[in-house]
């Protein structure tokens, strides 16, 4: 069931012959989380690629005692500090769990014979690293020109389950908004 999903989601990038797509479902390894583990410390460089099964995870970054969320993934997307794991430097995000999550996860030893043993592995790679960072480029162009109510409303037209899956204090985090602000407009905007 696992790697169906698994497979359902890589296709979406790039559909893979059965021999990279074999290759590819042989390298993963189930793991499960606890709530609010830290998968991924600072300073370390990540080892993992992982694939949430279940569960929710955030990539964040600390200083002093301001916590920045860059990012989310849930059930059905991919996981990791993907710089830090693709590059092998170290992290200067932390990957932590918000619920109990169960995971499949790939080495960067798997990782990296995968991509050189088979092309077309490198290109559903290279798509999937530049279909993620249009993402963030386009959430990076919403923190700079959005008002906190026009991030508001995006987040919620995107990924209106994020309201249930994620606490409010990281979603306010994630779209650089304190808490009160992120309250007011929860009670007001409405789609």
């Amino acid at each position: 069931m696992h790697l169906e999903l698994l497979r359902k989601t890589a296709f979406q990038i790039m559909p893979l012959p059965d021999p990279e797509w074999e290759a590819l479902a042989a390298v993963w390894t189930p793991v499960q989380y606890k709530r609010k583990e830290v998968m991924t410390v600072a300073g370390e460089v990540e080892k993992y690629l992982y694939f949430v099964t279940a569960g929710v995870q955030r990539v964040f970054n600390l200083d002093g005692d301001k916590e920045s969320t860059l990012l989310f993934t849930y059930t059905g997307s991919f996981s990791g500090v993907m710089d830090s794991f693709q590059l092998q430097r170290p992290s200067p995000w932390y990957l932590e769990t918000l619920t109990h999550s169960e995971l499949l996860r790939m080495s960067y030893t798997d990782f990296t014979r995968l991509i050189l043993e088979f092309p077309l592995i490198e290109r559903w790679v290279r798509l999937g690293t530049v279909a993620a960072l249009a993402g963030v480029m386009e959430r990076h162009l919403e923190l700079l020109s959005f008002t906190a109510e026009q991030k508001f409303r995006k987040l919620l037209t995107r990924s209106p389950h994020v309201l249930q899956l994620i606490p409010h204090k990281y979603l306010a985090s994630y779209l650089g908004l304190d808490p009160a602000t992120f309250s007011k407009l929860l009670s007001t905007v409405k789609l």
